[in-house]
């Protein structure tokens, strides 16, 4: 699903599991859509298991902490897998193109 937030001009595009977890996060800000975070829960987990979360925190940004359905505010758009997976894609390139 995605959403967008006025009040800062961001696209926040969210991949979710049965329960309603984040599982993948993405935020593209402004016109140019310049990705600020395209994280990954699973990611951040093996980087909190193996002491680097600030360095992952600081590159890829984090999941939202609440399951979707204690949201209050949003009116998401449903997205494909194929949708999500392409703007995941585009934004993780072009992330981890910059230099850390």
């Amino acid at each position: 699903m995605r959403c967008h937030w006025d009040e800062e001009d961001v696209w926040l595009y969210f991949e979710v599991d049965t329960e309603g977890w984040v599982t993948r996060q993405i935020e593209l800000e402004g016109p140019a859509l310049t990705p600020v975070a395209a994280a990954s829960l699973a990611e951040w987990q093996r980087a909190y298991d193996a002491g680097r979360l600030d360095e992952y925190d600081s590159r890829f940004g984090i999941t939202a902490e609440l399951p979707v359905s204690e949201w209050e505010g949003h009116d998401p758009e449903q997205l494909t897998s194929e949708e999500f997976e392409e703007v995941w894609d585009s934004a993780r390139q072009r992330i981890t193109a910059r230099p850390s």
